[in-house]
């Protein structure tokens, strides 16, 4: 659901950056109040995690369209909203420096609708009351746990996508892109982000069970002041995930989906493949072109040392494999200084109100 440049107006790209950066700031804020920086290494790991994950398409039946993760309900389950949504801006910001996914100018938008909902809508409508109710309460404390996460994970990631997708359509269309008229725009990307959120859904629990198994007190609002124990150590919980981030960015991302995502399929459809032209939008020509959005490309050319997730002028599989694992290290890294920049002006005023 990576918004290329075309599909915003400058107006609409400012105002969505604006957006963005008021919540980036709420969110440091935050993270500098807060005492608790061992979760340094579960941001790394799991922002890494997530990277990887957004490389894998996989294919929706009998569409001609594809989804990947996006990550949000993930992240926020793990870190918490403030973190969760500082780890999915880093992320975003990285695939489109570095990687040319996404739009340079329509990165506050993508940050919004990828990673807005699912950290914090998804955090406080969904994850936390589910979390603290006493549903599933007959199945015991560790049963209960595992349907509490499966359950908050699916709707959680249901949930957000739509409203996702629902922001691109309002937000085409306040750029006034007559070519994605709202009806019918809207009639196409909100069914195929349920069955992309429905499989998310799935995927997200199968990672956040393993995580409760493993060590509970990693996940947020999960009750463990009985005598639940994990069955690993932080350190082997930790490298499991990351052993996983290395195979799914450097190996299974070599047999991601070839279909085109949500937001294509909905523009350009699949035909070659036999299947609908959905708006039918010519891929070369459409939405609207602007000098920002001239500046934001030729920036992004730049920038992006691996577009595409591919070695420049090369089809080489290698390309896509180094894109992986160096995309993940890159974002783990940055995660990690982002968290502990807020830590370091957090005693930096202490110690100036000391």
């Amino acid at each position: 659901m990576h918004m290329a440049d075309a599909l915003l107006a400058p107006a609409v790209a400012a105002t969505m950056y604006a957006a963005t950066a008021v919540t980036v700031g709420a969110s440091v804020k935050t993270l500098k109040k807060d005492e608790n920086l061992e979760k340094l290494p579960t941001m790394a790991v799991a922002s890494a995690l997530v990277f990887a994950g957004q490389m894998i398409n996989y294919t929706i039946p009998g569409t001609g369209s594809s989804g990947h993760l996006c990550g949000g309900m993930m992240l926020t389950a793990l870190l918490g909203p403030q973190a969760g949504f500082l780890s999915m801006v880093v992320i975003l910001a990285i695939q489109a420096l570095f990687f040319a996914d996404g739009g340079l100018l329509a990165l506050g938008a993508n940050c919004w609708n990828m990673a807005f909902y699912g950290c914090f809508v998804g955090y406080y409508l969904l994850w936390k009351p589910i979390m603290r109710s006493a549903l599933f309460s007959k199945l015991g404390t560790k049963g209960a746990a595992r349907a509490k996460i499966t359950l908050a994970s699916i709707l959680g990631c249901v949930l957000t996508l739509q409203l996702g997708a629902f922001s691109v359509v309002l937000e085409t269309t306040a750029s006034g892109i007559t070519e994605l008229p709202f009806g019918t725009f809207v009639g196409i990307m909100q069914p195929i982000h349920l069955a992309i959120g429905l499989i998310e859904g799935l995927i997200t629990s199968a990672v956040l069970v393993f995580v409760y198994e493993a060590r509970p007190e990693l996940l947020m609002d999960v009750n463990t002041a009985g005598k639940e124990t994990g069955k690993c150590s932080l350190k082997t919980t930790l490298v499991i995930l990351a052993v996983v981030v290395a195979i799914v960015g450097g190996g299974l991302s070599l047999f991601a989906s070839g279909n085109p995502d949500g937001l294509e399929w909905s523009m350009f459809g699949n035909a070659e493949s036999g299947y609908s032209e959905n708006m039918g939008l010519d891929e070369e020509n459409y939405g609207v072109s602007s000098g920002a959005a001239e500046v934001a490309g030729s920036i992004q050319e730049k920038t992006a040392f691996l577009p595409d997730y591919a070695f420049a002028n090369s089809d080489s599989a290698a390309g896509t494999s180094v894109s992986g694992l160096l995309g993940s290290a890159i974002v783990a890294g940055v995660a990690v200084l982002v968290c502990m920049a807020g830590g370091f002006f957090r005693k930096r005023k202490a110690a100036a109100n000391a």
